[in-house]
């Protein structure tokens, strides 16, 4: 989140109505509620919309930045999703955590969970900082 209080994710993200509601250094974690709009033919949530939460979760945990005014971007790799069980309305959780890495490219893995706590997904992937999002002190937005 900016200084704001505020999601950092916008666009696509905003349409899916994902937020930011934990960010830390190596750790993050995105919610969205799940509605008809994020459902499939078959009435449960497109994995699409599981896939892009765990996109997000896995790269936002290894971009934070807490300076003001300051950003660190980075783009994915590649991204392995397991899906475990549907997902149907409410609110879906996913987190992130980075597993290791260097300078530029960084692994992470996470999860998305169901209001009870229910696994539905997991991922791992790769991801690399854009040029100058390789310090904690990021670049200006």
């Amino acid at each position: 989140m900016n200084d704001d209080g505020q999601s950092v994710l916008m666009g696509y993200h905003e349409l899916l109505g994902m937020r930011v509601v934990e960010w830390s250094e190596g750790y993050a974690v995105v919610e969205l509620r799940a509605d008809a709009k994020h459902l499939n033919r078959s009435g449960i949530v497109h994995g699409g919309v599981l896939t892009s939460m765990l996109d997000s979760a896995l790269s936002l945990a290894g971009l934070y930045c807490e300076l003001p005014g300051r950003v660190r971007r980075g783009m994915t790799l590649s991204l392995a999703t397991t899906f475990v069980a549907p997902a149907g309305p409410g609110v879906l959780r996913a987190t992130g955590s980075v597993r290791g890495g260097g300078r530029k490219v960084f692994m992470a893995s996470g999860e998305v969970t169901d209001a009870k706590g229910g696994l539905l997904a997991m991922a791992e992937g790769a991801f690399r900082r854009r040029s100058g999002s390789e310090s904690l002190e990021g670049v200006p937005e």
